[in-house]
């Protein structure tokens, strides 16, 4: 019995791999962007403005890990072990979906020091309100309509067409109204656990809020 159990987890995760895997590189392209755009480069050049674009598409992506949620739910309906799901299912879920919620903040902690480094701080708090609404209508796209992120390019009159349509409507926007919520609500949370945490400035754009710095957190 226990052979067949350990069996189905293995099944389970060897399936799970596969997609967890690619939405985890879908979520990590924003984060490398974000140094690329943030850190080492200065905005102005057309290159830089066609990295931003493709931030911006392949932002939502990160976020939308917490909607994998729905897969934990079937998964623990199939593997009928609570030490199984205990000890196995749930904390690769947690990593899967933490790992992605976090490059989603890094990545805008990133965008939030290029903006103090051109001398618009005051614009942080609300362009990480904008990017919210944006990465909530996103991920409704792409849970709900399965739009992908190249889908801009490949079927943009498909994207603005029926994802404007379908966003309209009473369910679409409460749904909308939710994410866009939670997804301020973790940032919120998670952005001050990473400077937290954090010991020194890095690369990847996390302040230690080092009082001698004449940089402040962001």
């Amino acid at each position: 019995m226990k052979e067949e159990l350990i069996a189905r987890v293995l099944q389970v995760l060897q399936i799970n791999m596969s997609w967890m895997t690619w939405n985890l590189f879908l979520a990590f392209i924003p984060l490398a962007l974000s140094v690329w755009l943030f850190r080492m480069r200065r905005g102005g050049t057309w290159l830089w403005w066609l990295g931003f674009l493709v931030f911006y598409a392949f932002l939502p992506n990160a976020p939308y890990l917490l909607t994998d949620v729905i897969h934990l739910i079937d998964d623990i309906r199939t593997i009928q072990s609570v030490w199984m799901i205990t000890l196995v299912l749930i904390p690769v879920y947690l990593v899967v979906i933490l790992g992605g919620f976090e490059a989603y903040v890094i990545s805008l902690i990133n965008w939030g020091h290029y903006l103090h480094r051109i001398g618009k701080s005051q614009w942080i708090w609300r362009v990480e309100l904008i990017t919210h609404f944006l990465c909530a209508v996103g991920v409704y796209w792409g849970r709900f309509l399965r739009f992908n992120s190249w889908d801009f390019i490949t079927q943009p009159d498909a994207v603005i067409t029926k994802g404007v349509e379908e966003i309209l409507g009473k369910q679409p926007l409460v749904i909308i109204a939710i994410s866009f919520v939670v997804l301020a609500g973790l940032y919120w949370i998670m952005k001050r656990v990473t400077l937290g945490l954090s010991q020194s400035d890095s690369r990847i754009g996390i302040n230690s809020g080092n009082t001698k710095s004449k940089t402040p957190n962001i």
